[in-house]
């Protein structure tokens, strides 16, 4: 009790955040040796990997649904995509005049 103060004793008790990092900053001391060096470099660079490949199945299989819901709906509905005349690229851009 000789380094306890009278007003640290009168101080409310610490609101959950304070609790919260005080947990972190202990488990950081603890845990500090796991994500040192090499070993972490290694950690961080399966945990991209494995992110990476799951999202990026995941967007494939996105894509591949919407397409295939697209592909449907042009197929049940030809006449709202009609063939049209083929244009040159000279007709769809101006003429060109050089400028000398």
């Amino acid at each position: 009790y000789r380094f306890v103060t009278p007003e640290w004793v009168l101080t409310p008790p610490p609101k959950l955040i304070s609790i919260i990092l005080g947990v972190t900053d202990l488990l950081d001391l603890t845990l500090s040796f796991v994500f040192a060096g090499v070993h972490r470099q290694a950690l961080l660079a399966s945990i991209g990997w494995f992110i990476g490949y799951h999202v990026t199945k995941r967007e494939n299989y996105t894509y591949a649904r919407l397409d295939r819901d697209m592909n449907e709906y042009v197929r049940l509905h030809p006449e709202n995509f009609s063939d049209t005349e083929k244009k040159t690229f000279a007709e769809i851009v101006e003429p060109f005049h050089p400028i000398r």
